[in-house]
């Protein structure tokens, strides 16, 4: 770890390496410990909503002198992010729309624009990376051209091999900053949050307080106990989560819940017919899923949707996936009606599949319950607010900026 941290120690854990356990009870809720971003980057799509500096969000913030992009909140945090900024700033204006370094290749020139030795103190001990395949191989190749193109006028950039390297560590290593419905605000890294091993069953969720990732218990922990988080979705079923985790971090799970599988079945239940649907045709059905999620082809959800339907039950993670997918384009097009039809039937099956205190839940009702506010359905919009809210107080704290906001907004209604 960057420093001592009271209740917690960095220990071997079998079989993944570095990790963190508490050396003291902790209850539902509590906080385990906050840490500051090593290295951190605003997503361009939101640049100009919330502060470079602080990811507060706010209207009319100060511009930049020199690109005019809307950029801070005051002069104190223009002033704080100003050597961070001013590799993007010249660049900017000289490439216009020309310029589109991607977010992992901005967040990369952050981390190289310190020194050198801080940056090899701080990765070595918690960066451990297997090569990577050639498809991701050839995604790095592209990051450091970008690398190259935009940021090379204001860094001394390391060897190629040693960039390849950075870009899958800061791959791998990084973490996605969100705001209250799960949306993506930036990127960042965090070498203490880094130590935590994953679990498909966590002890703990982050979440972030701007730039500052907090870690609260989602169960009470004794101590000795290990502390982690998931690093994937965790709705869907053994083996799709074990092929994620192959891809993007190169390791199998061994969780009490990879070995037993004992949710896979609620997670791909099929309709009760009178004829029992025969094992193929469940196969077949998963496997056509699967190839419609993997193209994203939203306009094919109400097809996809009846075509599953015919064998999946509507709780099955395939057909709540699809509905996920569908109430976002009707979001898009602001259909209101049929996106809360969706999200009806997508959040009980949420709320018994995810776990405990799961943000994806608390996401779900907050749509719902503002969705269900613009159509004047007080009494549905607020029981569903204060649901999130049950949520959140104990994934964010109580004092969390969210909450602050949830309860103003619960109490305009």
């Amino acid at each position: 770890m960057t420093g001592s941290i009271e209740g917690l120690e960095r220990f071997d854990s079998p079989g993944k390496g570095r990790g963190l356990r508490v050396t003291r009870p902790f209850k539902v809720g509590e906080l385990l410990f906050s840490s500051q971003a090593y290295s951190y980057v605003l997503s361009v799509k939101e640049r100009g909503y919330y502060c470079e500096f602080c990811f507060t969000r706010k209207e009319g913030l100060a511009r930049c002198g020199k690109c005019k992009k809307a950029l801070y909140c005051n002069a104190k945090c223009q002033k704080g992010d100003w050597a961070m900024h001013k590799l993007e700033c010249s660049a900017m204006t000289a490439f216009g729309e020309n310029w589109y370094p991607s977010e992992i290749s901005r967040l990369v020139a952050r981390i190289l624009a310190k020194k050198v030795g801080e940056l090899i103190k701080d990765t070595v001990s918690f960066w451990n990376v297997e090569d990577v395949d050639n498809e991701k191989r050839e995604m790095n190749e592209a990051d450091v051209a970008g690398l190259h193109r935009y940021f090379s006028k204001h860094l001394e950039l390391p060897g190629h091999k040693d960039l390849l390297t950075l870009f899958s560590q800061v791959a791998c290593n990084g973490f996605t900053i969100e705001d209250d419905e799960l949306s993506h605000i930036g990127t960042a890294v965090y070498p203490d949050v880094a130590l935590i091993n994953h679990s498909c069953l966590p002890s703990v969720i982050v979440t972030y307080d701007g730039t500052s990732a907090d870690v609260r218990a989602v169960k009470d922990m004794k101590p000795g106990d290990e502390v982690l988080i998931s690093y994937i979705d965790v709705l869907y079923p053994t083996d799709d989560r074990n092929n994620r985790l192959r891809e993007s971090y190169y390791f199998t799970c061994e969780c009490k819940e990879c070995k037993s599988k004992s949710k896979d079945k609620a997670k791909l239940k099929v309709r009760k017919r009178s004829d029992p649907i025969e094992p193929e045709v469940i196969n077949n059905m998963v496997r056509y899923a699967k190839k419609t999620i993997r193209d994203e082809l939203l306009e094919m959800c109400e097809q996809s949707l009846e075509e599953m339907g015919a064998v999946f039950d509507d709780s099955n993670v395939y057909m709540l996936h699809m509905m996920y997918q569908a109430m976002g384009v009707c979001l898009y097009m602001q259909d209101t009606v049929g996106a809360i039809r969706y999200g009806e039937n997508i959040i009980k099956p949420y709320s018994k599949l995810y776990p405990a205190y799961s943000l994806n839940v608390s996401s779900m009702y907050l749509k719902l319950g503002r969705l269900y506010m613009g159509l004047e359905k007080h009494s549905a919009g607020i029981s569903a607010l204060k649901k999130a809210m049950a949520i959140m107080e104990v994934a964010h704290g109580k004092d969390h900026f969210y909450l602050t906001e949830l309860r103003k907004e619960i109490l305009k209604k």
